[in-house]
């Protein structure tokens, strides 16, 4: 392959390198300088799924770094030392999703009960107001 045929596929791996904003960034000045330029960009990310899908280095960087969470380091009281944190952080994050699960129930009850307090008052005054006059 020559130098000019191999400098799309290096732009591309470029813009990937530098996320979303470089892509939208070469679109928007291609957009100024040459608008069907632009508009093949704005196609090729819409279609090729780099507007609204992940970019592929980022999932290849997120999948390294869960593999190196749990991968053994050679050292025993380093990895004994390490499961044990990450329990614990795993606990407290079940503890806390479960402490906001719980205050969302007590929001939830205590609107409701607002409404129907509302609602009885609401009920109340009507009735004072239909009651016939003697």
């Amino acid at each position: 392959m020559t130098a000019i045929t191999a400098w799309p596929g290096r732009a591309e791996n470029w813009l990937d390198d530098k996320g979303k904003g470089a892509w939208i960034a070469a679109m928007v000045l291609a957009f100024i300088f040459f608008w069907p330029v632009g508009l093949a960009l704005l196609a090729y990310m819409i279609w090729g799924k780099r507007m609204f899908g992940k970019n592929c280095s980022n999932r290849n960087r997120n999948h390294r770094a869960a593999w190196a969470m749990h991968a053994p380091s050679g050292n025993s009281a380093f990895d004994s030392y390490k499961a044990e944190t990450l329990k614990r952080l795993e606990d407290e994050q079940a503890a806390f999703a479960e402490f906001l699960r719980r205050l969302r129930e007590a929001k939830d009850k205590s609107e409701f009960d607002q409404f129907m307090d509302d609602r009885a008052q609401r009920r109340a005054d009507d009735a004072r107001t239909v009651e016939p006059a003697m």
